[in-house]
């Protein structure tokens, strides 16, 4: 059996609402993954929210710290001297300063090539993240390791963790960017993953040099995703809408 016969099988025997459901799967499989990615990163991040309010000892958040340093010495991250050289450099990626750097640099190219729209979702992206960042740390004021693990300066409070929550937002969203051009699969899913991977990256670091408890991490994935997803999404409907209007527009154009 072909693949348009099955197809045309499977309309036959299902009911028409979910044959409508399967064709926006197929056809709009990408919103409807972005969409999913941000329930779930939202609904993850309460959760964690949720636990971090109940759970006053931080069990699981202080064993995870404790398994990544010597025994009897907590200042003193394991593994050899150069793993926590790399690490404090790794870090930097989602800093402030390297992502404002970043994302100038992506912005300005983005102008130069006439894709406004583009460039003002790598800003929104970035302010947007700066602000949920501070706004949640201001809410929760949760304190950071003590500084005898720290093996870094940090600053202010802990959940979520900013470093994670920003370099999700900037990677995801320059990755959705870059694979929009691509047309191969396999080109789109490496992007894609490469931004994972770097957000990933950044999220570990802050856990390994001390600065973040691991729910701090995970919070600041969830938050960054979900509002990653959310800016992808509004520029998808936006980009939809447009595509429909000018559509309608030349039905309505009298002939030549």
């Amino acid at each position: 059996m072909t693949l348009a016969a099955f197809r045309h099988r499977l309309a036959e025997i299902l009911p028409p609402q979910a044959v409508r459901l399967l064709r926006l799967a197929r056809t709009e499989a990408a919103a409807l993954g972005a969409f999913l990615v941000m329930a779930m990163g939202s609904l993850f991040f309460l959760e964690l929210a949720e636990e971090m309010a109940e759970q006053g000892d931080r069990g699981l958040d202080y064993r995870v710290l404790a398994a990544l340093r010597l025994p009897g010495d907590a200042g003193n991250p394991i593994g050899p001297w150069w793993v926590e050289e790399a690490a404090a450099d790794l870090t930097s990626l989602g800093g402030i300063s390297v992502l404002s750097l970043f994302t100038l640099l992506a912005v300005t190219y983005l102008l130069l090539q006439r894709h406004r729209g583009a460039a003002l979702r790598l800003v929104l992206g970035l302010i947007g993240a700066v602000g949920l960042s501070e706004g949640l740390k201001s809410v929760f004021e949760r304190e950071r390791p003590p500084v005898a693990y720290q093996a870094v300066e940090t600053l202010n409070a802990s959940f979520p963790s900013g470093h994670a929550l920003l370099a999700t937002v900037f990677y995801l969203s320059l990755g959705t960017l870059v694979a929009q051009g691509l047309t191969r699969r396999r080109e789109k899913a490496w992007v894609l993953g490469a931004a994972g991977l770097l957000a990933l990256t950044v999220g570990l670091t802050r856990v390994y040099l001390g600065a973040h408890w691991l729910s701090d991490v995970l919070a600041g994935w969830c938050v960054g995703a979900a509002w990653a997803m959310s800016l992808w999404l509004a520029a998808w409907a936006l980009e939809r809408y447009g595509r429909h209007r000018e559509a309608r527009l030349a039905r309505q154009a009298p002939p030549a």
